[in-house]
């Protein structure tokens, strides 16, 4: 359930809503807002198979339309290189060498790879970047039954993660997979990896205000355009055009993990994304979603999926352990 503090739920209007996020997320600003001199400047493009958006506020429209670009090219490179569906990014080439040699990839690569890692061996393997063949196998986007259990069971309490050896050859990155069962599938901490790059770039050329939302993993920079925290509500997860709780933020990153972002459903049961690997199956939870918050949005997005339908104390445990600047600020 949503946490104690959290508001009543709100219907979206086109205005109280300038931006629609995709995902989990939409910003609320006011009308009023756009009465003020500085520009409030909105993109979005189709990435990493979901929908992005930067809104920036700034006063030389022509500047912010210029960063946006920035922080676009920032979110294609992060696909280029840690899609696993390409098999010319440093992802895809790793996996179709599982089993053989160590594969060169770039320093950003290696480093989200060895986060995700990291994130495995803490929670024991709740969290298992080295499940991507068990995710083809569930394909939840296109599938409409689980498929046979002998095809999937096989993946169960493998703790594939321990295939995975990031290392240096020569003085540069490479990655290796010691078991042809390991697949890398970065889907829980890339896109939240992306907006800090586009974070980054947004700095580098002076933009101080800003949001970058990338399907559910969205950071807040700066102040709105009023000079107030930065307003984002989380969609209920029920019915999308409803929010459920409405965050302020400035300066920091918040992720949502959910059951409604990709699945079907079949015999009253809702089959996701979120795989539990002890069982090679979507985990059963009786909460559709949880939020976390961080002070950035790759630590964010590792949170919320390795948070995901465990028990409140548990969850709040792991974060202290491995990521104590983050926090749970709802389930819904």
């Amino acid at each position: 359930m949503s946490t104690p503090d959290a508001p009543r739920r709100t219907s979206l209007t086109r205005r109280q809503v300038i931006a629609l996020g995709g995902g989990a997320f939409v910003l609320a600003l006011t009308p009023a807002l756009l009465r003020r001199r500085s520009h409030l400047v909105t993109r979005s493009i189709p990435v990493m198979g979901t929908i992005a958006e930067v809104v920036i506020v700034h006063d030389d429209r022509d500047e912010a339309e210029r960063a946006i670009d920035l922080a676009f090219e920032r979110l294609r490179w992060v696909d280029s290189a840690m899609s696993r569906f390409m098999p010319s990014s440093d992802v895809g080439r790793v996996n179709a060498g599982a089993g053989r040699d160590a594969v060169p990839v770039g320093a950003e690569t290696a480093r989200v790879v060895a986060e995700a890692v990291r994130w495995a061996e803490a929670t024991d393997g709740l969290f298992d970047p080295g499940l991507a063949r068990l995710m083809d196998v569930w394909d939840v986007s296109n599938r409409h039954e689980p498929p046979p259990a002998l095809v999937y069971t096989r993946f169960a309490g493998r703790h594939l993660y321990r295939a995975i050896t990031v290392d240096r050859f020569q003085g540069h990155p490479v990655i290796r997979l010691d078991s042809p069962e390991a697949a890398i599938d970065l889907g829980s901490i890339a896109k939240g990896y992306s907006v800090d790059l586009a974070i980054d770039a947004l700095k580098a050329v002076g933009i101080r205000h800003a949001v970058v939302n990338n399907g559910g993993d969205l950071y807040a920079m700066g102040r709105s355009e009023r000079g107030d925290k930065w307003q984002v509500g989380v969609r209920s997860p029920k019915d999308p055009s409803r929010i459920d709780q409405m965050l302020e933020l400035e300066d920091e990153a918040v992720a949502t993990s959910g059951d409604y972002f990709q699945g079907f459903e079949y015999h009253h049961r809702r089959y996701h994304h979120i795989m539990d690997p002890a069982l090679a199956e979507p985990r059963v939870t009786p909460e559709h979603s949880i939020s976390i918050r961080a002070g950035t949005c790759m630590t964010a997005d590792a949170a919320a999926t390795a948070t995901f339908g465990i028990e409140r104390t548990v969850a709040d445990r792991l974060l202290q352990k491995v990521a104590p600047d983050a926090r749970i600020v709802s389930t819904l």
